[in-house]
């Protein structure tokens, strides 16, 4: 055989095993479990509502800082909203009540 040829065909076989060895090791990605509010800190006008709305502001009294981080793409940037966050939570008191804003429940 040519040493071109041997040279071709280890390095095919060492692409596969590092291929066969990625799928074989893969790891699970880390599960993130994400903290809710007690249901008890939802403003009376989301008690009926909907398990997914319900849970969305749990979500939100809960992680604030990650929620604000997103952008929200609803149009709601007409009305001054500058992030997610501002659909569920108009403002933190300083006496740690909450407004809430009505805009994410319908």
């Amino acid at each position: 055989m040519k040493p071109r040829f041997m040279l071709y065909l280890t390095l095919l076989l060492l692409a596969a095993a590092v291929i066969v060895d990625a799928c074989v090791n893969t790891v699970a990605p880390a599960q993130v479990e994400l903290k809710l509010a007690p249901e008890s800190e939802l403003p009376g006008f989301v008690i009926q509502a909907a398990p997914q709305v319900k849970e969305a502001y749990r979500f939100a009294i809960a992680n604030p800082d990650i929620l604000s981080a997103f952008p929200c793409y609803c149009g709601c940037g007409v009305i001054g909203h500058q992030n997610n966050l501002e659909c569920y939570i108009k403002e933190f008191r300083a006496d740690g009540s909450i407004e809430f804003e009505n805009h994410a429940f319908g």
